[in-house]
């Protein structure tokens, strides 16, 4: 027992003195995850974040954040509208905290990047293969499709994009992927 454990600590202090890096995107963070969340909390959100859905333009997208929803709600999001099947993208860098399902965002994917923001992937139609809970990704990566499922049966094929940050719940996503003139 005392190996093992002595081992592990020799382990963690090499990847501390030595500097942790990312594995390769789309691989598990492993051991490595809490040291990544550490590095991850320590860098700021980048005012600019990679556009969410391949082939989507800027111009091509509007600010939808504060419309109103059903039951009274507010819109905590952007919409994102694309043919059915079109890749969904890593907004930025992080790791995979959950990949699953919801009753208003279908099949869904939570990503943690920079200043621990939180990034919500919802309606996908279905998830990227090689996609799973505790993975690093890189903005760009494939994570997931667009589609309409939960409570957007209903629409189009969409992707909701959301960012939640610490401190402050949902902010609008829009000035994030649209620089301003």
């Amino acid at each position: 027992m005392f190996t093992k454990i002595s081992c592990l600590s020799l382990m963690i202090a090499f990847m501390l003195l030595s500097g942790c890096h990312p594995p390769p995107s789309g691989e598990a963070t492993g051991i490595r995850y809490p040291i990544l969340y550490m590095q991850l909390q320590q860098m700021d959100m980048p005012a600019q974040l990679a556009m969410p859905v391949e082939n989507i333009k800027p111009r091509q997208i509007q600010d939808t954040w504060g419309a109103a929803r059903s039951e009274g709600r507010k819109h905590e999001g952007l919409d994102i509208f694309a043919k059915r099947g079109t890749p969904v993208l890593s907004a930025t860098q992080g790791i995979v905290t959950r990949v699953g399902t919801n009753n208003l965002g279908g099949k869904v994917v939570w990503i943690i990047g920079p200043d621990l923001s939180r990034h919500y992937y919802a309606h996908l139609d279905d998830y990227a293969d090689q996609i799973q809970e505790g993975d690093w990704v890189e903005a760009g990566e494939v994570i997931g499709y667009v589609g309409n499922t939960g409570n957007a049966k209903n629409t189009p094929p969409h992707l909701h994009y959301g960012i939640y940050v610490k401190g402050q719940g949902a902010i609008n996503p829009y000035p994030y992927l649209v620089p301003s003139s």
